[in-house]
């Protein structure tokens, strides 16, 4: 049986990041905790490419454009939908998702879901980096241990066979054995 696991190493990841300008608030925090833990992991800041957008809405067109220069390993998409007295919620929200999944699987990087959709801005405010950790770092990690998945499944990581092993019917059957 072959597995592979994603890693929290990808230290030459090139990774882009698209932010919403609406809830800024919200969304200023999420990209601080993105950056925070691209730093921790050890991605240099010149590896890191930032576009702003007007909204959520517009998160998918632009992480599209930047995956398909071929300069980026990862995309981290933040922003913050939060639900009004009007059906916008639904809308932009089901499209955001829809769109950041098309990106993802059309460009062949991973592109990560780090949108809050929360019922309140105080919800979004502790997605953000109080009570509920921060979205943004989370995303980060996810974006990373992509990142080096997919060099393992493509045979590109650094250490292919640390994390990916393959083991046969015979040595199953020799565990567990005293010799």
């Amino acid at each position: 049986m072959k597995e592979y696991k994603g890693r929290l190493i990808a230290p030459k990841a090139r990774i882009g990041i698209v932010v919403a300008r609406f809830n800024e608030l919200v969304t200023k925090s999420l990209l601080s905790g993105a950056l925070e833990a691209l730093e921790r992991f050890g991605i240099p800041q010149n590896n890191v490419t930032i576009a702003w957008v007007p909204g959520s809405f517009e998160i998918p067109l632009v992480a599209k454009q930047l995956a398909q220069t071929g300069e980026l390993d990862a995309i981290i998409c933040l922003g913050a939908v939060i639900r009004g007295a009007t059906a916008h919620f639904d809308y932009v929200a089901g499209q955001v998702a829809s769109g950041i999944t098309n990106v993802s699987l059309e460009t062949q990087i991973p592109v990560i879901f780090g949108i809050l959709t929360t019922d309140s801005i105080e919800q979004a405010i502790e997605r953000a980096g109080t009570k509920a950790g921060n979205k943004g770092f989370d995303a980060a990690q996810t974006a990373l241990e992509m990142v080096d998945l997919l060099q393992q499944i493509k045979g590109e990581s650094p250490t292919p066979h640390a994390y990916a092993t393959s083991t046969t019917t015979q040595e199953l059957s020799l565990k567990g054995k005293c010799y």
